[in-house]
Parts: structure tokens; sequence; C-alpha cells
């Protein structure tokens, strides 16, 4: 149930803001990576596979988003 006078997120705007949210999580993952540095060790390629997967959910969020935008007009 939504909470009077609280606005109900549609399909698009859901699926706009998980793109968004997996962005700004690879963009802090890069710092991380960045932070732990040459000398990282296991931490640092854990945080680099991880790294993978975050990109490969941004871009299934992509993909989503792409199929709930409306089609533009010829």
């Amino acid at each position: 149930m939504v909470p009077a006078g609280s606005h109900r997120e549609t399909d698009l705007e859901m699926a706009l803001r998980h793109v968004v949210e997996a962005e700004r999580r690879i963009l802090r993952q890069h710092a991380l990576i960045a932070r732990l540095g040459p000398g990282g060790g296991q931490t640092k390629e854990l945080a680099e596979r991880l790294l993978v997967d975050f990109q490969t959910t941004l871009a299934a969020h992509r993909a989503h988003l792409a199929r709930l935008m409306p089609r533009r007009q010829a």
C-alpha cells in the first residue's frame, strides 16, 4: 500500500533508477580498486571480479530500460 500523498514509481522510473544506481555502484567500485592499488592482492582481484558482475548487471538494466522506452514515431 502506498502512503497518501506519496508518488508510486512507474516501471520506467524504476528502470531508470536502477541504471543510475548501477552506474554509481560501478564508479564507487572503480574508486575502491584504485585505492587498493597494485598491492591489493586477493582483495583487489575479488573487487575486479565484482566490478565485472556490476557491469553485467548494468547492461541488463540498460536493456530493460530500452524495452520500456516509448517508441519514436517516424
